[in-house]
C-alpha cells in the first residue's frame, strides 16, 4: 500500500478547531458512547465490543475508495470533534487524523493509536491489522476505555471482549495449519499490505525494496523491477499478493507477468469488505491463500 498522500488543509482544520474547541465531548449518561474509527475494521470491532451502548462512525469504509487519496471533509472533522473515543492506526498510515484531533482538542476524549499498543513505530509496515494479535490488543484497550466512560456496563463490555477473543480462535487455528505447510515457501507482493500475515504464515517474502517503493509512491529502482520480473518468470516465488484496492502501472504490470507465468495471485484489501466482519474478512484471505497454494506446494 502506498502511504496516504493528502492535500494540505491547515486553514480548514484551524477554523474547525475554533468552532469545536468549546464543545463538550461527554454525552448524556443514557446516550451511546460516540466512537470514531479512522478505518472501518476498527469500527467493526468497536461495535462488537460496545454493542448497543456505542455509536460508531467509520471514516474509511468505501471498498472503491483509494485510501491514499482520502481528504478529510468538514463532516469528518465534526464527527471527530464530538467523539468520546477516537481510534486510528498511526505510524503514518492516517496522519490526517492527527491533524483533526489537534484542531479540536478535548481533555476528556480517549485517543487510541493502535500502533502504540503493539510497539510499532514510524517506518514499520503500517498494515498492522493483518495480524489478529493487533486487533486483540485493540479490543482489550477499547473495552477498558468503555468501562471507564460507562462503568455501569463494565460487565457487558468484558463479556463481549471475551466473545471477541474466542472468535479469533478459528483464525489462529487456520494460521497454524497453513504455517505447518507454508513455512519457508517464497512469496512476493506488489505492496506490503499482507506483510504481517506473511510473517505469521512463515513465508519468505522477496522483493521488499520494490514493495516499499510502491508503498511510498516512488519509482522502484530498475534492478528491483528486473529482479521482481525474474522471480515471477522463473517461479522463484510461489505466490503474488496484490493490493486489491489501489494499484499503479508498475504493480499492474507485475500482476500481468504473474498471470502469464502461472504464478497464483491473491488480492489483499485495505478496508474491510462490505458484508463481512473482521473475523470473516481475515478468514477469507487465509482461505484464498489456502486455495492458491494447495497441499504439496513448495
Amino acid at each position: 500500500m502506498k502511504l496516504p498522500v493528502f492535500m494540505r488543509a491547515a486553514p480548514l482544520f484551524a477554523a474547525l478547531g475554533a468552532v469545536f474547541l468549546a464543545q463538550p465531548v461527554r454525552a448524556a449518561s443514557d446516550a451511546p458512547v460516540a466512537i470514531v474509527a479512522a478505518e472501518n475494521f476498527y469500527g467493526d470491532v468497536a461495535r462488537q465490543i460496545g454493542g448497543p451502548a456505542v455509536k460508531v462512525t467509520s471514516i474509511l469504509s468505501n471498498p472503491n475508495q483509494d485510501p491514499h487519496l482520502f481528504e478529510a471533509s468538514p463532516a469528518v472533522a465534526r464527527a471527530v470533534a464530538a467523539a468520546r473515543i477516537v481510534v486510528y492506526s498511526g505510524i503514518d498510515y492516517d496522519p490526517w487524523m492527527e491533524k483533526l484531533l489537534a484542531s479540536a482538542p478535548q481533555a476528556s476524549r480517549e485517543i487510541i493509536v493502535v500502533a502504540n499498543l503493539i510497539g510499532r513505530k514510524s517506518g514499520d509496515n503500517p498494515h498492522i491489522w493483518y495480524d489478529p494479535a493487533t486487533m486483540r490488543a485493540f479490543a482489550g484497550r477499547l473495552s477498558a476505555d468503555l468501562s471507564t466512560a460507562d462503568p455501569s456496563r463494565r460487565a457487558e463490555y468484558a463479556a463481549r471482549l471475551a466473545r471477541f477473543a474466542a472468535s479469533l480462535a478459528p483464525i489462529e487455528a487456520k494460521i497454524t495449519a497453513l504455517h505447518a505447510r507454508l513455512d519457508g515457501v517464497p512469496a512476493t507482493a506488489t505492496e506490503p499490505v499482507f506483510g504481517y500475515m506473511f510473517a505469521r504464515l512463515g513465508m519468505v517474502v522477496r522483493n521488499e525494496a520494490f514493495q516499499l517503493a510502491v508503498m511510498n509512491n516512488t519509482e522502484p529502482a530498475a534492478h528491483d523491477v528486473a529482479a521482481f520480473e525474474n522471480d515471477l518468470k522463473t517461479h522463484q516465488v510461489r505466490l503474488l499478493i496484490y493490493n486489491a484496492q489501489a494499484s499503479d502501472p508498475i504493480a499492474a504490470r507485475m500482476e500481468k507477468i504473474a498471470r502469464a507465468a502461472g504464478v497464483p495471485i491473491v488480492g489483499a484489501a485495505e478496508t474491510e469488505p462490505p458484508g463481512l466482519n473482521y473475523q470473516a474478512w481475515m478468514m477469507s484471505e487465509l482461505d484464498a491463500v489456502d486455495r492458491a497454494l494447495p497441499a504439496g506446494t513448495r
